[in-house]
């Protein structure tokens, strides 16, 4: 007969933290991660702007400019951008490097450290890598120089 009590008391208390454990503190704040990060939120929940207050908008990333004949040339195609140059190795195994830029994907025997390319893809300045060297630059298309 304890054995039936002990399971309802001990479920009783389980549904009663699992419910209290996604709560906030009550006053519209979120609570914090397990992991004691603060919650992630996107773009739109920064809040209002002001076009007329500069300091009201985070303004979106940039990619780096570059002096003239040295950043990428734009062929024809929404956000597409060539490079040319030397491969260089990076700093971690597999990581390929190229005008400041970390290459991501394409062809391996085309694009060996030492070899000059002509590349074609996107910078994708958000993306995560764990080269954790230059903007990565998702290869479209590669070919020797």
């Amino acid at each position: 007969m304890k054995t039936p009590r002990m399971t309802l008391a001990a479920l009783v208390v389980c549904a009663a933290l699992s419910a209290c454990g996604g709560q906030g503190a009550g006053d519209g704040t979120p609570a914090p991660s397990p992991s004691g990060g603060s919650p992630v939120t996107d773009a739109t929940s920064a809040g209002p702007t002001d076009p007329a207050d500069p300091t009201s908008a985070v303004p979106p990333p940039q990619a780096p400019t570059k002096p003239p004949g040295q950043g990428p040339s734009l062929p024809p195609g929404p956000g597409a951008a060539t490079l040319t140059g030397t491969v260089e190795a990076g700093v971690e195994p597999g990581c390929r490097l190229l005008d400041g830029h970390q290459l991501v994907g394409g062809p391996a025997d085309v694009l060996t450290p030492g070899t000059k390319v002509t590349v074609t893809g996107q910078a994708k300045p958000d993306m995560v890598t764990t080269c954790q060297q230059g903007i990565p630059f998702v290869v479209e298309s590669a070919r020797r120089a």
